[in-house]
């Protein structure tokens, strides 16, 4: 595993951090989950992201994760790892669990603390732009957790290129730089580079990747269809049996050829893809098994591309 410098910051990520937006709620086996932990730590994942309303049920990824602190990273191992929460999306019913208000920002970090029983988290994020929240006040609830000691750094997810400029422009006034932006990116969806990642670069903002192999769409598991026991296949999941188009599985069988010309599996590709690009800090995988997880670590042996492979690659993609 090697470590990428996020942004101009002194902080430094693994090329691959782990997710726990699914396989680590309440609906999910916490054995399972717990392995899943262990083992990313062991072969060099040092970040693990929540968010508040991960789960099923919203808030019991941070609880689990939270067991799973106090079963296996006790001491002075919390200064070994990276900790990210988030608060922007649906928390809880009424007029202050939603959206970039100071009062649900603070609350909800608040919050997530106390399940996680930590006194501090590493990186705490506005999850996504409010448009109906003047974004000095969503700005100036992440430099007040920096400030009183709740997060070390600020970050943002899901913001739009301009919208990131002036949040970058107003933390740094604040004396709180924007550490991070978390954005979805992957083979399927290009719209970071449409912008967002050259205003990273100028501002110095680290960049992770969420979703980077579209919510299982980029493994093997669909090249024949919808199987059993997918994601697209589970009533709790984001990805929809209707995403699994005929044209996409095409696109998918193209894309695995190519893989397996590289001796990768296509998930193993797809992270390779992402990480050929310096402005990418690192990416955010999900996994449901330790076998998995492991078959994403193995991308990193390989995440060189000759110009004929990107070519090739584009050329299927232009068909998304």
């Amino acid at each position: 595993m090697e470590y990428n410098r996020c942004g101009k910051s002194g902080l430094k990520l693994p090329q691959i951090s782990l997710g726990l937006w699914h396989n680590f709620g309440s609906v999910d086996s916490f054995e399972n989950a717990e392995s899943i932990a262990k083992m990313a730590f062991d072969k060099g994942i040092t970040h693990f992201d929540l968010a508040n309303n991960y789960g099923p049920i919203p808030g019991s990824a941070e609880t689990n994760f939270g067991k799973i602190l106090k079963n296996n990273f006790q001491g002075n191992l919390r200064d070994e790892i990276v900790i990210s929460t988030k608060a922007g999306y649906g928390m809880w019913a009424g007029p202050y669990g939603d959206w970039g208000s100071r009062k649900y920002l603070l609350s909800s970090l608040d919050q997530s603390l106390k399940r996680m029983d930590l006194n501090y988290v590493d990186i705490f994020y506005s999850h996504r732009f409010d448009p109906e929240t003047p974004l000095e006040e969503t700005m100036s609830a992440l430099d007040y957790a920096v400030r009183s000691g709740k997060a070390l750094y600020a970050g943002i997810s899901n913001y739009p290129p301009e919208q990131t400029a002036e949040a970058a422009a107003i933390l740094k006034k604040l004396g709180t730089p924007c550490l991070i932006h978390q954005v979805k990116y992957s083979m399927f969806v290009r719209t970071p580079e449409e912008g967002l990642l050259d205003v990273l670069e100028e501002k110095g903002i680290g960049c992770i990747a969420f979703s980077p192999l579209a919510q299982g769409l980029l493994t093997d598991r669909y090249l024949k269809g919808i199987p059993e026991n997918s994601r697209a296949s589970n009533p709790n999941g984001f990805l929809k049996a209707e995403d699994i188009t005929e044209e996409k599985i095409k696109v998918i069988v193209a894309l695995n050829d190519i893989a397996q010309s590289r001796n990768q599996s296509l998930a193993q590709m797809a992270l390779a893809w992402l990480l050929k690009d310096n402005r990418i800090t690192s990416v955010l995988i999900g996994a449901s098994s330790v076998g998995q997880l492991q078959n994403n670590i193995d991308a990193l042996e390989n995440i060189d591309f000759t110009k004929a492979e990107l070519d090739k690659i584009e050329g299927i993609l232009a068909f998304v």
